[in-house]
């Protein structure tokens, strides 16, 4: 199941009136640590597998929990969290790892705080842990200067408790599960989506390989919305109803790229969330040459998804930045490795946002990638990769980051020799069964 949205089904459903079902919830330890802290505010949650049965105290039910709330490594539990704890008539504590406490949050805090907020971040670094007092929230209309679906849902949270109308805007349209979860619980949130603007992408191939036909001289465009306005209408309770998570992409990514690299293979991924503002990954790698056929397509409650044939291809690099970025931003780690064996010269820009994740992902992709014998650079705000005819088993870290890990083991699967991953349990962050879906001795 999709951890974005499981994330956020959880947190409308615990302040809805009334039971919810997820079905497919994601159940890796990020969206453990969100069931957690929501337990410890009184909302009774069931687990049965990946079946979870929320109980519902409505928006206003929440009771004040007996000790501080542990998001553990989730930065999209504190951030969206805090939006739902900046309204209550408790005060909270959002606390978690040493890894989660280097990432930032005055993204959140600022704007949290023009709203009428009070967060205070204890050691008065902008990171956690956050102290969030009782306050009354006014409605705000926000232009971020971050694009990240993490802001977005925090302000959309709060504002369901504010006294007037909350209005978001970005630049790109980033992820937007939230607002189409809210409309399903009935909530009144509309979407202005500003201007259609067509972004072509341009594989990197010379012109014999276009001429040879590896790749053809032009990809198309593709169509990005652009300064889009989200506005929440607080109109107070709503009711808990049965949500169908599809499956995630950004796990998907993994199985794509161990398709696409390993010889001879062919392998459909079912029920994979496809929604426009997160199919990117499959934008761009069918802009390099990918074999990818998209089967079954459907729609649920606003949510698209679709069977996804993958067939093992010669690639082409490219150059992947703009509107393009926060659509695959947790993919890029995965789309290295691809981008390592294909043919050419792949650059990533515009993406500066990867500092700030779980890890520095462009140091860490880019010093694992060297590792493994690719001649990789990095830059301010993305990397240069030079593809390569192969990949070297190494010892590569997995810089405690899930999706560091799982890219490499990946690129352990199609290299010459041994590669051993280091620390490798993180992906039980994300993809719990990871090494299992692949047999890895």
């Amino acid at each position: 199941g999709d951890k974005s949205i499981t994330h956020r089904a959880i947190m409308l459903s615990s302040i809805a009136n009334g039971p919810s079902i997820i079905n497919n919830a994601h159940v890796g330890k990020d969206c453990l640590a969100t069931i957690q802290c929501l337990k410890a505010m009184g909302v009774k949650i069931e687990r049965y597998n990946d079946k979870v049965i929320i109980h519902g105290k409505g928006l206003y039910g929440l009771n004040s929990p007996f000790d501080l709330l542990d998001a553990e490594n989730s930065a999209t539990t504190v951030r969206i969290l805090s939006g739902i704890l900046s309204a209550q008539n408790f005060p909270s504590v959002i606390f978690g790892d040493t890894s989660l406490a280097k990432r930032p949050m005055k993204r959140i805090i600022d704007p949290l705080t023009s709203m009428g907020a009070k967060i205070n971040s204890t050691y008065n670094n902008d990171c956690i842990p956050l102290e969030i007092s009782p306050s009354r929230l006014r409605g705000i209309d926000y232009r971020t200067p971050i694009l990240s679906a993490q802001i977005k849902s925090a302000l959309l949270f709060a504002g369901l408790y504010a006294d007037g109308p909350t209005s978001y805007t970005e630049e790109y349209q980033t992820r937007n599960h939230t607002e189409l979860l809210m409309k399903n619980f009935g909530i009144d949130i509309s979407v202005e989506p500003g201007e259609r603007v067509a972004v072509g992408m341009v594989p990197n191939a010379s012109d014999s390989d276009m001429e040879n036909g590896l790749i053809g001289s032009t990809i198309g465009e593709h169509l990005f919305y652009k300064n889009v306005t989200t506005t929440l209408y607080p109109k107070g309770e709503f009711n808990g109803r049965n949500i169908q998570i599809p499956g995630d992409m950004s796990a998907a990514a993994f199985v794509i790229g161990a398709a696409l690299l390993i010889p001879n293979s062919a392998v459909k991924i079912l029920n994979v969330g496809v929604n426009e503002t997160r199919d990117g990954l499959l934008r761009v790698l069918q802009s390099m040459g990918a074999d990818i056929t998209m089967l079954n397509y459907r729609e649920h409650e606003g949510e698209s998804m679709a069977d996804l044939l993958v067939r093992t291809s010669e690639l082409c690099a490219t150059t992947i930045e703009g509107p393009f970025i926060p659509n695959i931003i947790d993919e890029i780690p995965m789309l290295a490795v691809i981008a390592s064996l294909a043919k050419g010269t792949t650059i990533i820009k515009d993406a500066k946002e990867l500092r700030y994740k779980e890890s520095d992902r462009i140091t860490s992709t880019v010093t694992n990638l060297r590792s493994m014998g690719v001649n990789a650079t990095e830059t301010e705000d993305g990397m240069i990769i030079e593809g390569t005819d192969h990949l070297e088993g190494a010892i590569v870290g997995s810089f405690m980051d899930h999706r560091i890990a799982m890219a490499f083991s990946i690129a352990g699967l199609v290299a010459k020799g041994e590669t051993r991953i280091l620390n490798s349990h993180c992906v039980d962050i994300s993809y719990p069964n990871f090494y299992d879906t692949f047999m890895f001795e």
